[in-house]
């Protein structure tokens, strides 16, 4: 017995320490990854967002977490508890905790110069002025409600992630207890909350696009023939017939495209938001002509993006031509998140490039750089010339006055220009009784510094409910840098 004992203690010594230290449930390992000081998680204008700081004299752990402004910040910060970690929480963990190898010279002097150890600070991507009018806006709209929303900001030039915002949240200083007893009551409260504050639905929550999704079919539709240009004449019937079929689509309130004679520009169409325009569009391009086009946009992919779980946008090839015409107006199986409404903008800003999101700039050890994020491309879904074209539709959209969004045009936002596009999503079933409220767009229109996409489910009309919190983004994000139009 004696010699089983001495063969096992050898080899959990040799073999199993990394797995018993890893253990949830290790009180030592726990203790001691709270004797030393968590690095810092801060925005890209240098605002704290998640610290530590000493824990009450008869605490068995050194350090406490805390969150400033915890339900703004919740999807992007995460949350750090005893046990586990979420967010940027968790995909800095060994750097945050001081454990990671690219600190080890670091932690090796400060043993060796007898200073305390402490973790790297992680600065994010995430603008705080853009950041707080998001979640704002989010909470103006939906609190009260059993409906949720998300709104994401993207540096069209290098795919930073500007601000990410979802509601309903939760404050992840309730996490943070040392308690094992109450850490396990907020987390069954949160689990068993409708809807969950736990999902991130900025990126994990899928809405129809609806109208936002002739960005899509526009691009398609402009890269068949490089000889077309938003002055081109496009058929725009009052109705339209879909094939195989009894049903009939219409535009908004059966109101005509253009002037009523059948036809009309596609810069008109696009701004006044024609479904039947584009429906008939999207029955000449096919299925697979929109599918190839929504796939390059980032349409049925998932993103690996440290800090952030990301849920595909689809966009399925439908079986009919009747079905086809339902999915360019973006309605039939099409679903997009904030981030993917995003995505759409800011290709269009950067000339038809679109940049690979991300949330962490840059990880810091005693002001060393341990990490800095360098920008990449993702895809290339537009040509210069085709994201020139869509882009001078979606500043009609804003500035002209049959356009959806004419209400956020130069003179109503001081002199900003502001290029968008509004959709108004049919989901079927909603509590609400109101359709999902999309909008996505960028500013300055000439000289992008923002894209940003906003999804409210039951919002209503896009122009009506999703606009006004983009708009306010951009405002504050421009203000704070000293961007103007």
């Amino acid at each position: 017995m004696f010699l089983l004992l001495m063969i096992n203690v050898n080899y959990l010594q040799g073999f199993e320490t990394a797995s018993l230290a890893s253990r949830p449930f290790n009180d030592r390992a726990l203790s001691e990854a709270n004797q030393y000081e968590r690095g810092d998680i801060i925005t890209s204008d240098g605002v704290l967002v998640a610290g530590d700081k000493l824990s009450s004299p008869d605490d068995s752990y050194k350090y406490q977490r805390y969150y400033t402004d915890g339900p703004v910040y919740a999807p992007v910060t995460g949350y750090d508890t005893i046990y586990s970690q979420s967010g940027v929480e968790e995909a800095e963990d060994s750097l945050l905790s001081g454990n990671g190898s690219q600190l080890a010279f670091r932690n090796f002097i400060d043993m060796i110069t007898d200073k305390q150890q402490k973790g790297a600070t992680v600065q994010l991507t995430v603008n705080s002025k853009a950041q707080t009018a998001a979640y704002n806006g989010l909470q103006q709209i939906l609190q009260g409600t059993d409906r949720v929303g998300g709104v994401v900001a993207l540096n069209p030039s290098t795919g930073a992630i500007l601000a990410m915002a979802s509601y309903p949240s939760y404050d992840p200083n309730q996490l943070a207890t040392h308690n094992g007893t109450q850490l396990n009551t907020v987390d069954e409260k949160l689990l068993n909350e409708k809807p969950s504050p736990l999902i991130n639905n900025a990126t994990e929550t899928t809405l129809p696009p609806g109208s936002t999704f002739k960005i899509v079919t526009s691009s398609s539709w402009f890269a068949q023939e490089a000889t077309r240009t938003p002055q081109s004449d496009v058929n725009s019937p009052t109705t339209l017939p879909l094939p195989q079929t009894s049903n009939v689509l219409h535009n908004d309130g059966d109101e005509a495209c253009g002037n009523g004679s059948g036809t009309t520009t596609i810069e008109y169409a696009f701004a006044q938001s024609c479904d039947t325009t584009f429906g008939n569009l999207g029955m000449d391009l096919g299925g697979t002509a929109l599918d190839n086009k929504a796939d390059a946009f980032g349409f049925n992919s998932s993103m690996n993006i440290p800090g952030v779980t990301v849920s595909p946008s689809q966009y399925d090839i439908p079986a009919s031509l009747a079905l086809t015409a339902y999915s360019a107006i973006g309605q039939y199986n099409d679903t997009a998140t904030p981030l993917q409404e995003a995505m759409l903008a800011s290709t269009i800003a950067d000339n038809g490039t679109l940049m690979k999101p991300y949330l962490i700039q840059q990880v810091t050890s005693n002001l060393s750089p341990v990490y800095t994020a360098t920008p990449t491309e993702l895809s290339q879904p537009d040509s210069a010339s085709v994201a020139n074209n869509v882009k001078q539709m979606m500043i009609a959209v804003t500035q002209q006055p049959e356009g959806t969004g004419y209400a956020f045009n130069v003179n109503n936002e001081g002199g900003l220009e502001i290029a968008g596009k509004t959709g108004t999503a049919q989901n079927g079933v909603n509590a609400s009784g109101l359709d999902d409220a999309v909008f996505t767009a960028f500013a300055p229109a000439n000289n992008p510094k923002i894209a940003v996409g906003v999804m409210i489910e039951g919002g209503g009309y896009g122009a009506a409910a999703a606009a006004p919190i983009a708009v306010n983004v951009i405002k504050a994000y421009l203000a704070s840098v000293g961007a103007g139009g």
